[in-house]
């Protein structure tokens, strides 16, 4: 008698059919296929889609909002990580993403990153880093390389880039990780990691602007794998491998620092200050 092949388990619908309006090549369709992949596994392994509620900015990266199916919002330009916040503690049982753009946290959102870090929320931040306000036509934001050229600075941006993992790790961040939106299955991995993350998990997603700020694969060819680090000097070490300019140095991808640590929910429950 012919064995009968059992039926694979039915993935849950977790992207829409909205028609997508990025750039054709964009690396965000490569991000957000990562994160659809990142979703359906923690649903399909116990988590209701229904508690999975999504914020994003303004630019390029909040369009991703129209393409995953969770509820959610739209937020103020640099003004996600406060809105992700307000929904988590409005309710805890929700699990929070944020979306944001590299301008959107680190210029106009920078004083709410800087502190997030201490505050440690149980919420996810994912950072389309560019290095561009692309959405606007390419001006440097804080993470262009020096020497970047737009339309705002056609002789190149002057100043040096910040250093997000840097600034992380020094506010305190208990989950910190970087990736390349090239690579689908990786960055899908450690997305999934930083859901299950009890406190505040950061992912720097470094992906290329292909009409603004197209950088040649030497960038990818720089970066190499790091296995899940808990150990903070190391991080630190890891940190300073980068200094955010195209050339020059070593780019660490994956988990470069992670820590347990008491929760902001937990801290306002208790209604009192202990160390």
């Amino acid at each position: 008698m012919k064995k009968q092949k059992q039926a694979k388990p039915k993935m849950p619908a977790v992207g829409t059919k909205n028609a997508i309006t990025w750039c054709p090549g964009c690396t965000n369709f490569m991000l957000l296929e990562a994160v659809k992949k990142a979703l359906a596994k923690v649903i399909a392994e116990g988590t209701r889609q229904e508690d999975i509620t999504i914020a994003t900015g303004i630019g390029c990266h909040g369009k991703i909002f129209d393409y995953l199916n969770a509820s959610g919002i739209y937020a103020l330009h640099g003004r996600v990580i406060p809105t992700a916040i307000g929904v988590k503690i409005g309710n805890p049982k929700l699990n929070v993403i944020g979306f944001a753009g590299d301008g959107d946290t680190y210029a106009e959102g920078m004083e709410h990153f800087i502190h997030v870090g201490r505050l440690n929320p149980d919420m996810t931040l994912i950072v389309h880093d560019n290095r561009a306000f692309s959405l606007t036509t390419g001006q440097s934001s804080p993470a262009s390389q020096q020497c970047y050229k737009s339309k705002a600075q056609p002789f190149g941006e002057p100043n040096k880039p910040i250093n997000p993992i840097k600034l992380a790790l020094a506010s305190g961040a208990s989950f910190i990780a970087r990736v390349n939106a090239r690579d689908i299955e990786h960055t899908s991995q450690i997305i999934e990691k930083a859901i299950k993350h009890k406190g505040f998990s950061f992912i720097e997603v470094l992906q290329e602007c292909i009409i603004f700020n197209p950088y040649p694969d030497s960038m990818d060819k720089a970066m190499y794998k790091i296995q899940d680090n808990k150990d903070r000097k190391k991080a630190e070490d890891l940190a300073d491998e980068w200094n955010y300019n195209i050339a020059g140095g070593k780019i660490p991808i994956g988990i470069i620092y992670q820590e347990e640590k008491r929760i902001l929910e937990e801290k306002l429950e208790e209604k009192r200050c202990k160390d």
